[in-house]
């Protein structure tokens, strides 16, 4: 099978409108019934919502824990959320799958553990955007919004910093079994990548 991938020249939300036609195209080519996406704020999500309106499609968002940025509070736009809730998207949130408790003994305690390891070697060899469509395949598989099975395909996006700048196909795991999903097909990426800290 041959099939052509958009390569973008820097990351970044000026990629999500391509990213969002080329997920809702490739999900109604291969009969895709989920498309999960991270979204911070909820505008990546309407988005993606708006261009599969009316298809058999779930969208499924997933957005920062509560107290990432600040203790207790949550960044996902008031507003946004009530339109996705009317639109039937799922809205999640919970712990980063690459981080999570991980982070707070990086903190204290100091060293890399090995999730860390995975984390920042998709980070460095596929950016950001990849790490993300990766990690809230676990989440919404975790959460149990999507099915997980051998013949299960989804859409993941993901994005560096605001919007949306990968999109791929994945065969989704549980986080138990991380090393089950397969990434199928790269429909959009970054040629750039974001510079490691």
């Amino acid at each position: 099978m041959e099939r052509p991938i958009i390569y973008f020249d820097d990351v970044g939300k000026e990629n999500t409108d391509a990213i969002v036609k080329v997920a809702a195209e490739r999900a109604e080519e291969l009969g895709i019934k989920y498309i999960v996406l991270s979204s911070t704020e909820g505008f990546t999500a309407l988005k993606m919502a708006e261009a599969v309106k009316g298809k058999d499609v779930k969208i499924v968002a997933i957005s920062h824990q509560y107290g990432l940025r600040e203790d207790g509070e949550w960044e996902m736009n008031e507003e946004n959320m009530k339109k996705l809730q009317e639109m039937g998207v799922v809205v999640t949130t919970q712990s980063h799958m690459f981080s999570g408790v991980e982070r707070a003994i990086q903190k204290r305690l100091g060293g890399a553990s090995r999730t860390d390891v995975i984390s920042d070697t998709l980070r460095a060899v596929f950016g950001k955007g990849f790490k993300v469509a990766l990690e809230v395949v676990m989440m919404a598989a975790d959460s149990g919004h999507i099915p997980v099975s051998q013949d299960t395909e989804i859409i993941a996006i993901g994005g560096t910093r605001q919007g949306a700048d990968v999109a791929l196909v994945v065969r989704p795991a549980h986080s138990q079994n991380f090393f089950n999903m397969q990434v199928r097909e790269i429909l959009a990426m970054p040629r750039a990548k974001e510079e490691p800290k």
